[in-house]
């Protein structure tokens, strides 16, 4: 935003410094100043004012500021207006008391609208801020003055009182910019008896905007809910000065004060006279929230504490004490009441709702005191200790990195349709109070969503091979009660994958994916089994798994729903799975034993033989595994086969090529002891249903 130092020391005669010295102090204390710009008369600021200083958002706001850092008083803005013709008050009615806290009304007759002049003309120009009529640009001055957004609507064409209430299903408005909005049914309004006049908080009505034929204005000032006009500026794309200061929370208190300006400003810019006293409905719940809010304690030991060593006090000069804390605190709005040996309660003004916690306060006495002025020592070295499951997570991590996965980080919030979509329980998702769109109005239940979505981001730029893991939270429960629990998810897919003798160039994906699983799991004790039944809606049902550990679910993998990749426009086959990190550091992690390698000739025996496919892996490895041989090093599958026309191989079973390996280590295995060993298994094996190969 644009400030111009003209403007600002209207409300400050007295800063003791030059426009490039104010710049360089304003930005010390995180007021940034990004450039200056010679104007005659003085400097524009241009400057960048973080989302959370709505307050400093407008010059007097930047004058509290520059009356802090050179200890200047600063004078309360005149709201001091000429006798009112006696009348009964304006009839306003809020209908909607949880979005709209407050609501001020007054009525200027006779004025004459036409070109504005003096020093609100000049300042426009200087900021190339449009002009349009004295009436409209007195409301424009007062919100860059002093931050509070106001309307001024044309009396005669308001049909009965003021009612701000929650807009009708379809109902129809036209704003000021010409265009016609249908609204949904749940946007705040300002309304009279017969139609809506304004999308409150975002911009006016064309029915009721001011002209050059305009006798009779009514001002409005109000407070409105942050997050109604929120949604109401995003879902209609309407982004405006007013908008911009109500969704990051106006002053509560600013309201009655910003339309006494106005109407000051207009009865100088347009003539007039004020008809009755200021309409001004408070809702109490809504000041509880903002204006009333609870005092904070601090204590001055607690300051020293967490900010460390001044630079003053190193050269035996003092620093920070009780008084120049007071004196910051003070001339930014607080009210200080002592509670004991420096120790006070601190009461909030109305404009800083971002200011909630002690830590805060004494982030602002920094701020104020300058960063510059604080000598640059270490902290304090203490004893760290380890998170409770560290050892695990750390294990996880590097694991997927070893297996070729690239850590990413994604946003915890979620669409509406991801959570409902991938909720590892029906209605388990928390919907977002306050939400930035939305695409992202909901905390993730789980990590999937943004995993397919980076995914599908790489492929669309081209990127077809990628392998991807995120270790982070996931949320489920209500509003009242949100659970977290930490989650590992991957995915991967990949334009040329490689057949083997074992799966097909298409099953590949799933393949890789299910040994990274095993080779994860590898790390922790118990037993990895896998499911095909009951699988989540998101997989593509014969080709995924639910994963198992000791009989207990742990995850998921497989490929994507193809209905859900047609969706998401995936160019390709995309894998994806995820692990409850929660559930798994239940399990113990295994114990990693090394022994000598063997001086002795290791021997292969591969066996052939048919099986059902009713016959899986894990129950094969465990009947070899029973016969407890004890020089048998590995068991591993060399090729499946089957024939798709029953003549090779009978439909519904596989040949399986299965290669054992053994070793000793104390001598020479004997011909003898590896017929009986293969015997052995070639029993075992026939036990469960296998037909060997000649």
């Amino acid at each position: 935003m644009n400030i111009l130092t003209s403007w600002l020391r209207a409300y400050l005669p007295t800063i003791p410094v030059d426009d490039k010295q104010l710049a360089e102090d304003l930005t010390h204390r995180g007021i940034a100043v990004e450039g200056t710009f010679p104007v005659e008369g003085g400097t524009r600021f241009e400057m960048d004012i973080t989302t959370n200083r709505v307050d400093a958002m407008n010059h007097y706001g930047i004058a509290r500021e520059a009356a802090a850092i050179y200890n200047l008083p600063l004078n309360p803005l005149d709201t001091n207006l000429p006798s009112a013709t006696s009348a009964a008050p304006y009839p306003v009615r809020i209908d909607a008391p949880e979005l709209c806290g407050r609501f001020t009304a007054r009525v200027i007759r006779n004025v004459t609208i036409k070109e504005t002049t003096g020093n609100v003309a000049a300042w426009f120009d200087l900021l190339n801020q449009k002009k349009i009529s004295n009436a409209v640009d007195a409301s424009n001055a007062i919100l860059l003055g002093m931050g509070q957004p106001t309307h001024a609507f044309d009396l005669d064409k308001l049909e009965g009182g003021i009612v701000v209430r929650v807009a009708h299903k379809n109902e129809k408005i036209k704003l000021l910019d010409g265009t016609e909005r249908t609204l949904l049914g749940d946007e705040l309004v300002v309304a009279d008896e017969k139609k809506a006049l304004a999308l409150a908080g975002v911009m006016g009505g064309w029915d009721s905007m001011i002209t050059p034929e305009t006798k009779n204005i009514l001002v409005e000032a109000a407070w409105f809910d942050p997050a109604s006009i929120r949604r109401s500026s995003r879902r209609h794309l309407l982004h405006t000065d007013a908008s911009h200061r109500f969704e990051r929370g106006a002053d509560f208190n600013a309201a009655p004060i910003g339309n006494a300006l106005v109407c000051k400003l207009i009865l100088m810019q347009c003539g007039g006279t004020l008809e009755g006293e200021m309409v001004d409905i408070i809702v109490p719940e809504a000041q509880a929230k903002t204006a009333s809010r609870a005092a904070i304690s601090l204590a001055v030991s607690e300051v020293k504490r967490h900010l460390g060593t001044t630079i003053a006090a190193q050269q035996g000069q003092e620093g920070l004490n009780a008084k120049t804390i007071e004196q910051y605190l003070t001339a930014l709005g607080c009210t200080l009441q002592s509670t004991g040996a420096e120790t006070y309660s601190v009461t909030l003004p109305s404009w800083r709702l971002d200011l909630t916690r002690e830590i805060d306060l004494i982030e602002e006495i920094a701020r104020v005191y300058g960063y510059n002025n604080f000598a640059n020592t270490l902290p304090t070295p203490g004893t760290v200790i380890a998170l409770p499951n560290e050892d695990k997570a750390d294990t996880v991590r590097n694991r997927m990195l070893a297996l070729g996965f690239t850590e990413t980080i994604s946003s915890t919030f979620c669409s509406a349709a991801d959570a409902a979509l991938f909720a590892p329980k029906p209605n388990s998702a928390v919907a977002m109070g306050n939400p930035l769109s939305e695409e992202a109005g909901m905390l993730r239940p789980s990590l999937l969503p943004a995993m397919l979505d980076m995914l599908a981001h790489n492929l669309n730029r081209d990127v077809s091979t990628v392998r991807f893991f995120e270790t982070g939270t996931a949320f489920e429960g209500s509003t009242k009660q949100v659970s977290e629990r930490p989650v590992l998810s991957f995915g991967l897919t990949d334009s040329a994958p490689a057949a083997s003798p074992l799966y097909s160039a298409k099953d590949a994906g799933f393949f890789e994916l299910k040994g990274a699983v095993e080779d994860l799991l590898s790390n922790f004790d118990g037993q990895l089994t896998f499911t095909t039944q009951g699988l989540a809606p998101y997989l593509h049902p014969g080709r995924a798994a639910d994963i198992y550990l000791n009989g207990k679910p742990v995850g998921c993998f497989g490929e994507l729903h193809p209905a859900e990749a047609q969706k998401r426009k995936l160019k390709q086959t995309v894998w994806i799975g995820e692990i409850c990190l929660q559930s798994l550091f239940q399990h113990a992690l295994r114990a990693r034993t090394s022994h000598d390698l063997s001086r002795y000739q290791a021997v292969e025996r591969d066996f052939s033989f048919v099986f059902t496919d009713a016959v899986t892996w894990a129950q094969i490895t465990a009947a070899i595994t029973a016969l407890n041989i004890p020089t048998l090093l590995r068991v591993t599958p060399q090729e499946i086969f089957r024939d798709a026309k029953g003549k090779a191989v009978p439909a519904g079973h596989y040949s399986l090529l299965l290669r054992t390996v053994f070793q000793s280590s104390e001598a020479t295995l004997r011909d003898e002891e590896l017929s009986q060993w293969s015997a052995s298994i070639i029993n075992a094996l026939t036990h469960l249903g296998g037909k060997l190969r000649g």
